[in-house]
């Protein structure tokens, strides 16, 4: 559905504005000037503003009218995003006031992050200092197109231009190397009002419009992406229960992020490659022959094909880099600092997916813009560029492109709580992996190639069923065993399977690869590849590896139920005394001993399956074949 913000952005008549500042900048009072002066504050506010203003012991105080938070009040600095609406007979506004202080760096991040302009205020007085800085850079990093830097508080250096033009200079050779496409200064008093609504008799040397002329005028609409097409879906829409009359409806929902589509395209959906053209683009109920950024549309294709949420519509020629290496710079916003290898929730356009921070590039420096490269982690409001390793792949395009496609966010598990914001750069160097032979990079032009048939039609013809066994477990608690019995058994009735041993895979397809985490998790990543693909072939596939980590067994299971292939985790429950008592490779001997590093279940740990569709517990080998075997029966896999 059209919202009125979305009408306006379409005719580039609603403009987002971010203010930025350090702290007693006035950004506050500058909101506060330019809502009072084109009467934009109600009369019940300007007596609420009044009585608090007296309460403080002075004269009416403008910032309050952004200030709402109680702790901003008392300790008289602005700690949150405060957003106003207003609008004036040109144009309208969305204002978010972002705070000063270093410490709230994160959350101008978080306000400017869909800005078309940012107002950065320097304090005559003081001059280009840190944190002025600091917001440049974010606002060039952020790639807003516009940036107006506003000397504030001309009235307490005597409206003097030289002051006015050496701060100037300074910011010119300071952006000089930065990315701004469109910087702008205006001097101005936002306690007296001078060059804010309307131009200053005290500064005729100053022969611009003042404020809110420029920001009436600034033009939006040529800074939009019109030649990529790129439509990430949200959502599958399916008609309800009744609705007859449009029971073969299927359209996919989203918000268009750039380019133009138009009824009749043709289109790529991806990650998976298939083709199709544009059969109608409603919006609400309205139909419309084209959709182009901000509007938020419900197309529907020609063909039948398999589009869910997270997936990303685009033309055949023209397509975004799908991969699961990301080169990115993030802005760190959680108390805890990041972890080495850490392991985060990837949320990118409506697409979710697990990854680790495989590496830390570097630091960067916002005062003098030089790189740290010995960093290893980002703490709170740390910038950095991070090399990033997804669950599954990422459709991305560069965020100097596209800001909506090349954004993305880390969210804690644990917490849920959001701990970065990143803006990718490209695709990432592979690094070396133990064992391998250097690094690699991933083409850009790298494309899932769909096939004739289809999985149904394949599973068909061959009158059997594939879905994959994952059985886990500390070392030696029995998982080859059960799993070369169940192939056996499975086999010897006629069903294909294939057994996928953790020991056998190292020898091959993961021969290269270490017991490290990001080795680790490497080598769960093509495991469950290969156990995908054996299943879509209409086999059985048993894989047998320890697994240690629950978010990697997770990346595993989504790699199969993301294609809607069956996926059966299986927990050999066998107690770590039994296993050791067991432990036919000595491996358990020799880690107790100090001769393997990294044992399972000796110095690194094993996260038990909460939701393990079969548990086992210690007994023999034709015991958990059968319930196995059960399982596979009660979901129709097996006869």
């Amino acid at each position: 559905m059209t919202t009125l913000d979305d009408r306006a952005a379409v005719s580039g008549s609603l403009l987002r504005i971010a203010t930025a500042g350090s702290v007693d900048d006035g950004k506050s009072t500058l909101i506060g000037r330019l809502l009072y002066d084109s009467k934009q504050i109600f009369e019940d506010t300007i007596e609420a503003i009044t009585e608090a203003s007296e309460g403080r012991g002075t004269e009416f105080d403008l910032s309050l009218i952004t200030d709402g938070l109680r702790a901003e009040r008392e300790q008289g600095i602005t700690i949150d995003v405060a957003y106003r609406h207003f609008a004036t007979p040109r144009r309208a506004f969305i204002l978010a006031d972002t705070p000063g202080h270093i410490r709230y760096t994160r959350n101008m991040v978080t306000g400017a992050s869909t800005a078309d302009l940012a107002l950065v205020l320097v304090d005559a007085r003081n001059g280009f200092v840190q944190q002025s800085r600091r917001h440049l850079f974010i606002a060039s990093l952020l790639r807003i197109p516009h940036v107006i830097v506003c000397i504030n508080k001309m009235d307490l250096v005597d409206y003097d231009e030289a002051v006015f033009d050496s701060i100037c200079a300074e910011i010119r050779s300071f952006a000089s190397r930065l990315e701004i496409g469109d910087l702008s200064f205006i001097p101005i008093s936002a306690l007296v009002g001078d060059n804010v609504v309307e131009p200053s008799e005290k500064m005729l040397w100053y022969g611009g419009p003042p404020l809110l002329y420029q920001l009436e005028h600034v033009q939006v609409t040529s800074d939009r992406n019109l030649i990529d097409v790129r439509l990430p879906v949200q959502w599958v829409i399916r008609p309800g229960p009744g609705d007859e009359e449009h029971q073969d409806y299927r359209g996919y929902a989203g918000k268009m992020a750039s380019g133009v589509l138009r009824v009749g395209d043709e289109v790529r959906v991806l990650p998976s490659g298939e083709t199709s053209r544009i059969k109608s683009i409603a919006n609400h109920h309205e139909q419309l022959e084209e959709a182009y950024p901000p509007l938020s549309v419900a197309v529907e294709l020609t063909d039948d094909i398999d589009v869910s949420r997270g997936n990303l519509i685009c033309r055949p020629r023209n397509h975004p880099t799908v991969s699961r290496d990301v080169d990115a710079i993030v802005c760190w916003m959680a108390e805890e600092a990041s972890r080495p290898h850490g392991r985060y929730l990837v949320k990118h356009t409506a697409n979710s997916t697990r990854g680790v921070i495989s590496e830390v590039l570097h630091r960067i420096d916002v005062d003098s813009l030089h790189r740290d490269e010995s960093a290893e982690t980002l703490s709170l409001n740390e910038i950095g560029r991070v090399r990033l390793r997804t669950g599954t792949p990422l459709v991305f395009d560069p965020y100097d492109r596209n800001r909506r496609t090349g954004a993305f966010i880390l969210i804690d598990e644990a917490t849920n709580a959001t701990v970065a914001a990143g803006m990718i750069l490209g695709v990432a160097d592979t690094p070396p992996v133990s064992g391998g032979e250097g690094a690699h990079q991933q083409s850009t032009n790298v494309v899932w190639q769909p096939s004739r048939m289809t999985r149904e039609q394949r599973w068909s013809a061959l009158g059997r069923v594939g879905a994959t066994l994952w059985v886990t477990g500390l070392p030696a608690a029995g998982k080859s065993t059960i799993g070369d019995a169940l192939e056996e058994r499975l086999i010897t009735s006629g069903i294909a399977a294939m057994r996928l041993d953790g020991d056998n895979l190292r020898h091959g397809l993961n021969g290269n690869l270490g017991f490290d985490p990001a080795d680790r998790a490497e080598n769960i990543r093509r495991a469950a590849h290969a156990a995908k693909l054996l299943a879509e072939a209409g086999t059985i596939a048993i894989v047998t590896v320890v697994s240690p980590y629950a978010a990697s067994r997770q990346v595993a299971r989504e790699i199969h139920e993301n294609d809607g292939v069956t996926f059966i985790e299986v927990f050999v429950d066998t107690p770590l005394d039994e296993c050791e008592r067991r432990d036919p490779k000595g491996l358990y001997a020799k880690a107790r001993a100090g001769e393997i590093v990294g044992m399972t279940g000796v110095d690194d740990a094993y996260e038990v399956p909460q939701d393990a569709e079969v548990t086992l517990r210690p007994s023999d080998a034709p015991m958990a074949v059968d319930a196995l075997i059960k399982e596979l029966r009660r979901r129709g896999i097996v006869p």
